[in-house]
């Protein structure tokens, strides 16, 4: 009988982790948004993309995902630099323009 849900289960958590991402990438492309607008530069494709991802331990010694995102600027509107945004598990760590 156990076996039979196996697959579900599977299933289920690959759903969440899906979800989950979704909702990260968007905190994410928030936070270049934000970071982009006191800077006074242009966000550039109104995305980021992840670029690491690992666990980490929080303040409280709990496993969290670290997530790294990177994403493009714009400072005169004909070039393209880099910046990254720095999450872990919920929390913004960083989000920085990389000269």
């Amino acid at each position: 009988m156990s076996g039979e849900w196996l697959p579900l289960v599977i299933l289920a958590g690959l759903a969440w982790f899906w979800w989950d991402s979704l909702q990260k990438r968007e905190l994410a492309v928030r936070a270049a948004r934000a970071v982009c607008e006191r800077a006074s530069v242009q966000f550039l494709d109104d995305s980021v993309a992840l670029s690491k991802m690992k666990l980490r331990r929080d303040s409280n010694q709990r496993a969290r995902l670290y997530r790294e995102f990177s994403f493009e600027y714009s400072s005169v509107g004909d070039d393209r630099l880099a910046g990254r945004v720095y999450l872990l598990g919920e929390i913004i760590l960083s989000a920085d323009l990389i000269a």
